[in-house]
């Protein structure tokens, strides 16, 4: 159920039953050499339909340009200012908020996101917590973060598809979901050799260009297959569609 393509007396409707949203959210940047740039944000939305579809739960607009200054050395690649996407944030809540949604599942594709969307979060509990309703001790709306790749079981089907090849970033996993949902934009693999591995964090865009040339951090995904793509996606839309489930009734 995708807000945009509903009327305003649709959605009118989905609030006398149900006040909670789906947000997709996730990044615009590269991702390695075979790597759609933006990975981040339609595996995120994807995902997000697919939960919102086995839920019933209105799916909101993605935000698909994230928190990504560290891959800014490699073409292509956007990003937004942590201040800037905490606003957006904030701003996508309180709209929805306005109308009377108040749970908010940001279903998430890209990990550097998270410390920013964390931060959103709690400028938005802040703003209630200082205004108007900051002596009723309950927050206006609850907002939920979830990393598509984190689940419960996730990690195991990941290690049970490509072993310990999947790396952190343009990892085999994510280009493989994007093989499964986009077959016609599969990039051809160039030879990419063994990626380097991760030693340290870094710092700006600079830094990362350094230390991983290529974009990948000990990642393989030339091994990425459609395949292996659909089990990955499968799973995260099962695992989170019942999250979302317990989400809304909790």
């Amino acid at each position: 159920m995708q807000l945009q393509m509903q009327t305003w007396a649709e959605v009118e409707g989905y609030l006398e039953t149900s006040t909670m949203a789906i947000m997709p959210i996730g990044s615009t940047e590269q991702h390695g050499p075979n790597g759609l740039i933006g990975t981040d944000a339609v595996t995120a939305e994807a995902i997000a339909l697919a939960v919102g579809a086995a839920t019933d739960t209105m799916v909101a607009p993605t935000i698909a340009v994230g928190m990504a200054q560290h891959h800014m050395a490699f073409k292509g690649s956007m990003t937004l200012r942590p201040a800037t996407l905490i606003q957006v944030i904030g701003d996508y809540v309180g709209s929805l908020a306005h109308h009377g949604f108040d749970r908010f599942y940001f279903i998430n594709g890209h990990g550097g996101n998270g410390a920013t969307i964390e931060a959103a979060f709690q400028e938005i509990y802040t703003a209630h917590s200082l205004g108007s309703h900051g002596g009723e001790n309950a927050p206006s709306v609850r907002c939920q973060l979830r990393n598509w790749w984190q689940g419960p079981k996730m990690g195991a089907l990941i290690k049970q598809l490509f072993g310990d090849k999947d790396g952190m970033h343009a990892t085999i996993s994510e280009v493989s979901v994007t093989q499964y949902l986009f077959p016609e934009h599969i990039k051809s693999a160039p030879d990419m050799g063994p990626p380097e591995p991760f030693r340290s964090r870094w710092s700006d865009a600079a830094d990362y260009r350094a230390k991983f040339p290529d974009g990948r951090i000990a990642s393989h995904p030339g091994l990425a297959t459609p395949e292996a793509g659909k089990q990955v996606f499968d799973l995260a839309v099962a695992e989170i569609a019942e999250e979302v489930a317990a989400y809304a009734q909790g």
